[in-house]
């Protein structure tokens, strides 16, 4: 997750607006996403097939360009907040398009924020060509069901554990068939509109969101919003064990209906993982347009060595090593491609990326401290602590907090 968004943000996405737009799907091609890679490719080329042409036909009318480029980073999503399967895209794309200047060399044009009406017509399309796609594969409303659903033929019992999972079912156990438990205190129906969103829109299923925007110069924001989509399905840190063995998973946000927690029994829990699980050979990260890895523009738009946003936060220690190669060939040929950046990031890096914390640097003079050597052996690490006069053993574990006896009193 780290090392991708860095990877990203050093030397691939380049310094201009970003906009993340989202799309969820329905309930039952959810279903079917999840196991089927090409049909999710396919879904996926329709929307982005569908925004790259409202992108160029906004830059046509408004700034009479001819050939206009766009680019984006898509990240596939295959689980919710509570862990139920909800494959979604999130696409982040060069919010406006470049094009051929007077040299030939690419020049970024940035487009107005999308109005409700644009986002609500590009879902209308998206939601059409979607239908249109499934008829013409046989998976309409009116197919053969074994043609529709192949894998309640191949392994039922992966099918079965996938429609509880993305119907929010209890898949295995006594209560199999049952919602999973939520808690959480419920909230009044006449409230829901405080929820809306604009540049938001939802037709026949499917919901479009595109209300989230970083300036260009924001790359620190840029490499947290990378980070949030590239993220794994389980937070262990909103993970924790019940007095009588099941699972309590804290949501980060509460739904509408106020729930804030769902809980597991262990065994279902299990399941809900496998469900989770992409098939083998299914990328979950996609390169589109201009940002493609054959796109000839790509080379000449990436973040270059020597640009340094005034807002990225603490300078990576690549950047500094890139800034002190850098010749003046480089820089009097613009035109020349960019080298490729090393994608091997320290631990030490990743860690100063995400906490603003430099661990090697020594509390004492400042400097830069380097690794002699990692000591395996248990004994020998004792043997250094106790002469060095610090704790030897690691501190005792204590149970968590029990905070959640009064919510449990109604189940």
């Amino acid at each position: 997750m780290t090392e991708t968004a860095a990877h990203l943000v050093d030397g691939v996405i380049p310094i201009v607006p970003v906009r993340q737009w989202v799309l969820s799907l329905p309930f039952a091609l959810r279903y079917r996403l999840a196991y089927d890679a090409r049909l999710t490719s396919a879904v996926l080329n329709v929307f982005i097939r569908a925004l790259f042409g409202e992108l160029r036909r906004r830059a046509q009318e408004r700034l009479r360009l001819r050939s206009p480029q766009c680019g984006a980073v898509t990240f596939i999503q295959r689980f919710g907040d509570a862990l139920n399967c909800n494959l979604h895209f999130h696409c982040m794309v060069i919010d406006g398009v470049y094009a051929a200047g007077e040299d030939g060399r690419p020049e970024f044009y940035q487009l107005p924020a999308p109005e409700d009406k644009d986002v609500h017509q590009l879902t209308t399309l998206v939601s059409q060509r979607v239908q249109s796609l499934l008829e013409r594969r046989g998976f309409g409303t009116e197919a053969d069901p074994q043609q529709a659903d192949p894998l309640s033929q191949d392994d039922p019992g992966m099918a079965a554990l996938l429609a509880s999972s993305v119907r929010r079912r209890i898949a295995v156990g006594s209560n199999a068939g049952h919602g999973v438990v939520r808690l959480g205190d419920q909230i009044d129906g006449d409230s829901m509109d405080a929820f809306q969103s604009p540049r938001c829109a939802m037709v026949s299923g499917f919901s479009v969101h595109a209300n989230i925007c970083i300036e260009a110069r924001d790359r620190m924001r840029l490499e947290r919003l990378i980070r949030y989509a590239a993220r794994p399905a389980v937070a262990t840190e909103r993970l924790s064990a019940l007095p009588d063995g099941r699972l309590l998973y804290n949501l980060k946000r509460p739904w509408r209906d106020g729930t804030s927690a769902v809980i597991f029994e262990q065994q279902d829990f299990i399941s809900k993982l496998a469900v989770l699980t992409p098939a083998p050979r299914a990328h979950l990260t996609r390169y589109h347009g201009i940002l493609g890895p054959a796109a000839a523009w790509r080379p000449l738009i990436i973040p270059r060595a020597d640009e340094h946003p005034t807002e990225i936060g603490p300078t990576p220690a690549l950047l500094l090593e890139h800034s002190a190669t850098a010749n003046v060939e480089t820089e009097a040929a613009p035109l020349k491609p960019q080298s490729a950046r090393r994608r091997d990031y320290t631990w030490s890096e990743l860690m100063k990326r995400v906490f603003l914390v430099d661990v090697l640097q020594c509390e004492r003079c400042g400097g830069l401290m380097k690794i002699l050597a990692a000591i395996h052996p248990p004994d020998t690490a004792q043997q250094i602590l106790e002469c060095l006069g610090l704790p030897s053993r690691a501190p005792p574990l204590a149970p968590a907090a029990s905070n959640y006896n009064c919510q449990m009193d109604s189940f």
